[in-house]
């Protein structure tokens, strides 16, 4: 059985307690590989080691950080199978999706950010015969990286690029649910030569490692994402502390359907926007809002396309929805699920446990399921279900629509489908979420900014929004 090891210092390491814990394969219900159950005494380890790397990683030329990046980026590519089928293994997605997905844009994260800091620059004032000011961005020191276990690698290395890129030492902590690719990377990075202490990942819960990294006074800063009830203990113990966060948080995600969209591609993307990844996505649509003009049509249709859609063995070419990440959380889904049908959900389709025959027949997996006939502000359509279920609601007009949408206390991502160009500009300033795509769903540019308001997050990723939460500014007055 393998046997997953902390990387600290250079070096992949037992946890200091030589205790571990069960990882599972969410497909086949089977543990699979053991991870380091590690503590306070792991984590101090970690900073010592970030702190002796620290002086020297923080001086280096930008030239220097750049091709240690664009090292790893290329050995990820490499070894694109070996990381997708780990992926799968991890969280029951299907590996064809992790291969297409999640594997290229880990890569992506390290060459962007690789590049990025080749162009990151400071700006200067000038005040006409008395000064000139400038301003210096320097790294914050050792900074703490706590990624969620839907986008294992992807979201780590989202983290951890821009962190690196910008001179700071990095302490990771994966999910205890999904740690195999961020061990993986581990042995990357040793073969890329990144030096000792640089980065440390260490494994474990997120009681005794993610708690100690946010309370360690030496670690200065905190990019966090996962669910929102996490997200408000982080900030109620790190505000005290004064330390910088990003808080990249739960979803409730509203798609708005006009009558006037392009209806084919409207239709296929919300699908594909509904149970991507089994619907664990942050920024997958989970409520549906049609105008009712096309409701009936587009609810039928939609209800078509989801029965089609295969649901089995990740490690099959052919699976388009794998199993979910944990019995725990499969069985929270199923409870949504009662709930909406206690709320007056009608089912349109799903619902159901789903049993797939051969190595995975006691695997995790759930029908998606599509409902209809809610209230906008039932439970069902206010709290974050994270799961293949989504609800249809029709809509009147525009007030409506932008009332529903807007009712939740998520405000993270919303879609809005029409080709009235007035309508799409005019309801995109009045949607409460800090992404909005207009005839598109999950259409990235890393340039771009990327958070969410209200309870959906505090701070920005991406682009040099990321550079600059993982800097720390500096004025420098020179009287002339």
């Amino acid at each position: 059985m393998k046997k997953i090891l902390n990387y600290i210092g250079g070096e992949l390491i037992e946890p200091a307690s030589g205790k571990f814990l069960s990882n599972y394969n969410p497909a086949t219900a089977e543990i699979y590989s053991l991870v380091p159950d590690s503590d306070e005494a792991d984590v101090a380890k970690a900073v010592e080691s970030a702190q002796r790397a620290y002086a020297e990683w923080s001086n280096l030329p930008a030239e220097i950080r750049y091709e240690k990046l664009i090292k790893i980026a290329e050995l990820i590519s490499e070894n694109l199978d070996l990381l997708a089928e780990a992926e799968s293994n991890d969280t029951g997605k299907p590996k064809s999706l992790a291969k297409q997905l999640d594997i290229p844009r880990a890569a992506s994260n390290f060459r962007f950010y690789a590049t990025a800091i080749m162009h990151f620059g400071s700006e200067s004032y000038e005040t006409i015969g008395q000064a000139i000011n400038y301003t210096l961005r320097q790294p914050i020191g050792v900074v703490g990286c706590i990624s969620p276990w839907n986008l294992p690698l992807y979201l780590l290395t989202w983290k951890i690029a821009p962190a690196l890129a910008a001179g700071n030492c990095v302490i990771a902590k994966p999910s205890e649910l999904t740690p195999m690719t961020a061990f993986l990377l581990s042995e990357l990075c040793i073969k890329a030569g990144l030096p000792p202490g640089v980065l440390n990942i260490v494994h474990g819960l997120g009681s005794k490692v993610g708690a100690t990294i946010v309370r360690h006074p030496r670690i200065r800063a905190i990019s966090f994402t996962g669910g929102t009830q996490t997200g408000k203990w982080i900030a109620n113990q790190a505000a005290p502390m004064f330390k910088k966060l990003s808080l990249e948080l739960g979803g409730k995600n509203p798609s708005i359907v006009f009558a006037d969209c392009n209806y084919q591609i409207a239709l296929q993307t919300n699908v594909r926007s509904s149970f991507l990844n089994q619907g664990e996505i942050c920024l997958c649509s989970s409520r549906i809002f049609i105008e009712k003009d096309i409701y009936e049509k587009f609810r039928d249709d939609f209800v078509q396309k989801v029965k089609e859609l295969k649901v089995g063995d990740p490690l099959d070419p052919a699976t388009e929805i794998g199993a979910i990440v944990s019995k725990t959380h499969m069985e929270k889904i199923l409870s949504y699920i009662d709930l909406a049908k206690e709320e007056g959900g009608r089912i349109l389709t799903g619902a159901n446990r789903m049993r797939v025959e051969g190595r995975c027949e006691n695997g995790y997996f759930i029908e998606p399921t599509v409902i209809e006939g809610l209230g906008f502000d039932c439970r069902t359509n206010q709290e974050e279900i994270f799961g293949p279920v989504v609800t249809l609601q029709p809509f009147d007009d525009e007030n409506q629509v932008i009332q529903y949408a807007n009712s939740v206390s998520y405000g993270l991502a919303a879609m809005i489908w029409t080709e009235n160009l007035s309508r799409a500009h005019r309801l995109a300033r009045q949607l409460e979420s800090g992404v909005i795509w207009i005839n598109s769903w999950l259409l990235r540019d890393l340039r771009t900014p990327f958070g969410g308001i209200k309870n959906s997050g505090l701070g920005r990723e991406g682009g040099f929004e990321a550079l600059r939460f993982f800097t720390e500014e500096k004025n420098v007055c020179v009287k002339i």
